[in-house]
Order: structure tokens, then sequence, then C-alpha cells
């Protein structure tokens, strides 16, 4: 990537994402009978979300990018954009 993304950038793409996994969860545990595995995948994926906020923190330039990119094409897999 020649232009590199900002950290608002890649706060906005975890939270776009963030905000999907957590309405699933949700949606999961208001479900007449909770799927007790997907409620533990998306609570993982949510933790990893929030990992991945903290260590946004002290990402370079380049780690930045590389997260970018892995949210942006989780929100474009989730259809969370």
């Amino acid at each position: 990537m020649s232009e590199h993304l900002s950290f608002q950038d890649a706060e906005q793409l975890i939270q776009v994402v963030s905000t999907w996994y957590a309405a699933q969860l949700m949606k999961e545990r208001r479900a007449a009978l909770p799927d007790p595995e997907r409620l533990i995948t998306l609570q993982d994926a949510l933790a990893a979300c929030a990992a991945d906020r903290k260590a946004l923190q002290d990402a370079g330039p380049e780690e930045r990018d590389e997260i970018v990119a892995r949210y942006a094409a989780r929100a474009r897999e989730l259809g969370a954009q």
C-alpha cells in the first residue's frame, strides 16, 4: 500500500465489524433456542475485535495497514458495510 491509512480509518473498520458481531450475538441470545457454539464463536470474534482495537494503539503504519485490510475484508465478507 503506497499511502498509509489513518488510525481513525482502522478504528472505524474495527467498530463496524464489532457492531455486526454484537448485533448477531444479541440476536442469537434472544433466539428461542440459542446455539451455544455460535454464541461462543461470536463472543470470541468480539473479543478479538477488542484485542485488535487495543493493539492498534501501538501499531505502526504497516501494522495499521494490515489491520485495516483484515477488517475491510471481514466487513465485506459479513456484509457489514
